[in-house]
């Protein structure tokens, strides 16, 4: 794999996180931030829907931000750790909550909500008469969990803990930092990190969407592959092992 020369996007701790990992395995890497986590303000409506978590029958946790506000600001208001089962999409947002001596599972395979919606736990909790669910995430996101919880019949509600910035950088940095370090491949983590990724390369999108992208599932590479980008690798996950796995599988670039 020490062919590979990739551009990371996750937000700046991740990064350094998987860049370490990467490089480790000979894998060079080049650091370039495209989501900034900024958590909202504690408001009135947060801590009611905080205090409300005790009541729910189940709390699903998208992401490792959602998952570190949350338990900040439980910490912060003085709450007492919900004993309700947690669920989260990934191992790695699990393992935040698990850390903390909460009740949480995931699934096994897949780091999406398809997979977690198909967790037997999950649906064995949400099936019972009365079933509510809150939903911890960042300002927007898919629908796609609460429509299909609510499809079988639990009431479902967001707490919404952060928004998801665009860093500031200068025009060109995104295609001047492939050409100067010679990256060859693409990472991204997300949907919004896809998109932020062709908002950076404005002009140069058609000569960016040449290189190689990795996209942590379906729905992204279908973004991806609507927007133009001509070779699109579903890694199947967010994790870096999921990553690793789809660079070994995928040819490398040849110089």
């Amino acid at each position: 794999m020490t062919d590979w020369r990739l551009l990371l996007t996750r937000p700046a701790d991740d990064c350094a996180a998987l860049a370490e990992t990467l490089a480790a395995q000979g894998v060079f890497s080049s650091c370039l931030p495209l989501l900034e986590i900024a958590p909202l303000p504690v408001s009135a409506t947060i801590r009611r829907s905080l205090a409300e978590l005790v009541q729910c029958s189940a709390v699903i946790v998208v992401s490792k931000p959602a998952a570190r506000i949350a338990l900040e600001w439980l910490d912060v208001c003085g709450m007492a750790l919900p004993a309700t089962p947690w669920f989260s999409v990934g191992a790695a947002t699990a393992q935040i909550l698990l850390e903390r001596g909460l009740d949480a599972s995931f699934p096994a395979q897949g780091d999406d909500s398809e997979a977690l919606l198909q967790l037997p736990r999950l649906r064995q909790v949400v099936s019972q008469p009365g079933a509510r669910v809150m939903i911890l995430r960042g300002e927007g996101g898919r629908e796609l969990l609460a429509e299909r919880l609510r499809e079988r019949g639990a009431s479902v509600e967001y707490l919404e803990l952060y928004r998801r910035d665009l860093p500031a950088y200068a025009p060109g940095e995104l295609p001047r930092r492939i050409k100067a370090e010679r990256l060859n491949g693409l990472v991204v983590s997300s949907g919004q990190g896809f998109e932020h990724l062709r908002q950076m390369a404005g002009d140069a999108w058609p000569a960016v969407a040449q290189l190689p992208l990795f996209v942590p599932s379906p729905r992204v590479a279908e973004l991806a592959h609507a927007a133009g980008a001509q070779i699109v690798v579903d890694c199947r996950g967010a994790s870096a092992a999921a990553l690793l796995t789809a660079l070994r599988e995928h040819p490398q670039p040849v110089y």
